[in-house]
């Protein structure tokens, strides 16, 4: 039996990038799309959703980051990996807060890239399965309505920033793994505090106590995890 070939949707407006990286991708396993900036990027996400992106920053139309903006407003959680040949520490910090899942500076290594398109999609599998499909999240006292961008604690609605119920849900679609390295692909020594901040939020709205948490931990080092049971309905 044929297994299916992760789908890779490549956008970038540069032909030499595409023009090499794709045929090294199908070469390592993946069936691969491209799209020459962000504009059509989205076109192509909404004519068939691929398993992951491959998307660079500096595009006409619309570059990356918005790129990324659009997919999140659209609550789509499809893995993207940011590509760009600014490595200023604001241009992370933007990748971060606005919900890529991995950066990678040009010029790179394109093994390095495998590994990092791969590490990216075995943690969205390790989410996938009843929770990405659902459209309630539940742990202990705590329910996240996804469609409608709703939050419950014991029956009362909580009042979240957008960011930060997002930050929600993803920890919530990924229970028990160790974040900021994991979620974001940064190392949570040299990264933005964007995410500290809307921790803190989460932790101050949730009742949460950072010296006994009973939903957000500190994993020292490493960043955050969410700790009880997640089911869906």
């Amino acid at each position: 039996m044929d297994i299916a070939r992760p789908r890779i949707l490549l956008v970038d407006d540069d032909d030499a990038i595409t023009g090499a990286l794709a045929p090294f991708l199908e070469r390592s396993g993946f069936d691969v799309r491209i799209a020459e900036d962000g504009k059509a990027g989205l076109a192509e996400v909404e004519r068939d959703l691929p398993d992951l992106v491959v998307c660079d920053v500096l595009m006409p139309h619309v570059d990356g980051r918005e790129f990324v903006r659009r997919i999140r407003a659209r609550q789509l959680w499809l893995p993207i990996i940011l590509l760009t040949q600014v490595g200023e520490s604001w241009e992370r910090s933007a990748a971060l807060d606005e919900g890529a899942d991995d950066y990678l500076n040009k010029p790179f290594d394109p093994h390095e890239l495998i590994s990092r398109i791969r590490a990216v999609l075995r943690r969205s599998e390790r989410g996938a399965g009843s929770l990405r499909s659902a459209q309630r999240l539940r742990a202990l006292d705590l329910a996240l309505d996804r469609t409608a961008r709703r939050v419950w604690r014991d029956g009362i609605e909580l009042t979240l920033t957008p960011k930060a119920l997002t930050l929600l849900e993803y920890l919530m679609l990924h229970p028990r793994e160790r974040l900021l390295a994991t979620l974001w692909g940064f190392d949570f020594a040299t990264s933005s505090r964007a995410v500290d901040h809307r921790i803190a939020e989460l932790r101050r709205v949730l009742g949460d106590n950072a010296g006994d948490a009973r939903f957000i931990e500190t994993a020292q080092s490493l960043g955050y995890q969410f700790l009880p049971k997640v089911t869906a309905g």
